[in-house]
């Protein structure tokens, strides 16, 4: 059966982002806080060069574009990043938490168990009045 543009999809958005959240471990706010300064974890910004342009980034985030995340930690990848598997946890954020979650499970569905994901993303890290990074403007 063909679908129609415009009608809705077996599975949406919203049903992926929900299953992933079921499946990955997501920390509360207050939590990713206290993990700012821990040598354990590494924040990872997953969001597109515009948004940290317009609303910057949290402070020492490792910024990884999501289209690229899952060749970044793979090691068999020809764009493997060792900075994202230097032993550390991955704290994972978008800006709402949902490209964030489905990132999360993508990497824990790779074999990583050492992900999780922010709640509320980058909007809820800001709107607390969390430290923000602004980024130098490109020419």
């Amino acid at each position: 059966m063909t679908r129609e543009p415009g009608s809705p999809l077996p599975t949406n958005s919203k049903a992926l982002v929900d299953a992933a959240n079921e499946q990955v471990e997501t920390v509360p706010l207050e939590r990713a806080v206290e993990l700012l300064d821990d040598p354990n974890w590494l924040f990872v910004d997953l969001r597109d060069p515009r948004e940290l342009a317009k609303l910057g980034t949290i402070p020492g985030a490792y910024r990884a574009p999501r289209g690229m995340l899952e060749f970044w930690v793979d090691p068999e990848s020809p764009y493997y990043k060792d900075a994202l598997d230097d032993g550390r946890r991955l704290l994972l954020y978008c800006g709402s938490g949902w490209r964030s979650a489905l990132s999360a499970k993508a990497l824990k569905d790779m074999g990583r168990d050492d992900v999780a994901h922010l709640e509320g993303g980058f909007t809820a890290w800001s709107k607390a009045g969390n430290p923000v990074e602004e980024l130098p403007a490109k020419d």
